[in-house]
């Protein structure tokens, strides 16, 4: 055997060992237990309508194992701090840890990678099949886009009545939109639900504000303020607080201001103008995933959703997005009856939602564009929403 052979042997072997290594490394052992401990870490509590989800899935989950589970609960953890509160839950001895924030995935990464004996499944994350693929680290996030255009169907409705009785000009089809962060997550929200009110309403137009904050109730409520200030007749959110919904019940605007909320219905703050929200429901993921952990095998497995690899996603087929409670004394007529023709139209695969005549342009670069005569099919790879081109012309960024 020639010395080039040799060498081309040993390092096949190397690269065999050494990928058998970083396999070992990252692959969790999966035991059946009697009992286990899960912890939650949270990045806010239950005042916000976006944790309070989660709580409501861990209640359910205590609910269905009993004393089976032992939880521990880190609130209120801003994302500087995940780290040391991550390792307060493996310190308590926890063998599946929740987490809820998009910005704790990176230090929740790095953190199961030193544990592979724990399972850590962490919510709205796009990294749970980014090199170092981890067996122990998981991601999951409801396929929002779908509430979001069904709540959008909602609001153009009413806009098309406004104009059909002549309460507005066409040509004020104004949609005020409260956001977080111009992440992909929030801007394939909106164009979602702008996509939405458009099928029924397309005349509309959209603005968007960015708070650049996850959960702030004073900047959510003045920047819904100054929406409906520029003339927006309906205002909706991505944003994790009440005030969008307060800022459009207490309007004193010289034109009709309704409001279309996210996470909880916003019924009992904003009882005359909202008209319905949307929400994801983490209760599947989580009573599977922990059922999971208890009876030793992979989550994946035993989750029901749409499974990508470390990843699993779903929407109204597997009850992971629901629509809210619609307040029919405001609503347009037909509302209730067109809200369940297009969830049944989604969950068959017949309706498309992003597509259409439009064109878009990512913000942070102008070579890369949309079109959307094409399509774009959303969550085809991931439950995290991938969508992140603003739509020309018709949605304006007003911050």
């Amino acid at each position: 055997m020639n010395r080039e052979r040799i060498i081309s042997l040993i390092v096949a072997v190397l690269v065999i060992i050494s990928s058998f290594g970083i396999y070992k490394f990252t692959e969790s052992k999966k035991v059946e237990r009697t009992q286990i401990k899960v912890g939650f870490m949270y990045d806010g509590d239950e005042s916000t309508p976006y944790t309070y989800n989660f709580i409501r899935a861990e209640r359910a989950m205590k609910e269905t194992y009993g004393d089976r589970v032992e939880v521990i609960e880190r609130s209120n953890v801003p994302e500087d701090n995940a780290d040391k509160a991550l390792q307060e839950l493996v310190d308590e001895g926890c063998n599946i840890i929740f987490s809820n924030s998009f910005g704790y995935g990176e230090y929740v990464k790095m953190i199961a990678e030193k544990h592979p004996e724990i399972e850590f499944c962490q919510a709205t994350q796009s990294n749970g099949n980014v090199y170092p693929v981890l067996s122990n680290y998981h991601t999951f996030m409801g396929e929002i886009y779908e509430g979001r255009f069904t709540a959008g169907v909602v609001a153009g409705l009413k806009l098309k009545e406004l104009i059909d009785n002549g309460t507005i000009d066409e040509k004020r089809a104004w949609v005020g939109y409260v956001a977080a962060y111009p992440y992909a997550e929030v801007i394939s929200g909106y164009t979602a639900f702008f996509l939405g009110i458009r099928s029924v309403c397309p005349q509309a137009v959209m603005r968007v504000m960015y708070t650049n904050s996850w959960s702030d109730y004073s900047l959510e409520k003045e920047y819904a303020e100054k929406l409906i200030h520029k003339g927006c007749v309906i205002i909706s959110q991505h944003s994790d607080t009440i005030g969008p919904a307060v800022a459009c019940e207490k309007a004193n605007a010289d034109h009709p201001v309704f409001h279309v909320g996210y996470n909880q219905s916003m019924l009992d703050v904003a009882p005359t103008t909202s008209l319905c929200s949307t929400r994801i429901n983490w209760e599947p993921y989580m009573v599977s995933a922990v059922g999971a952990v208890l009876d030793g095998v992979s989550i994946e497995s035993r989750v029901d959703g749409n499974v990508h690899g470390q990843d699993v996603g779903a929407g109204f087929e597997k009850n992971w997005v629901q629509m809210l409670e619609l307040n029919t004394i405001i609503c347009a007529d037909m509302t209730e009856e067109t809200v369940d023709a297009v969830v049944d139209a989604l969950i068959n695969k017949q309706l498309e939602v992003f597509k259409g005549d439009y064109t878009g342009t990512d913000p942070f670069d102008e070579n890369d564009t949309i079109d959307l005569r094409e399509g774009y099919i959303e969550n085809e790879n991931s439950s995290a929403p991938t969508f992140h081109w603003v739509l020309d012309d018709v949605i304006i960024i007003d911050n």
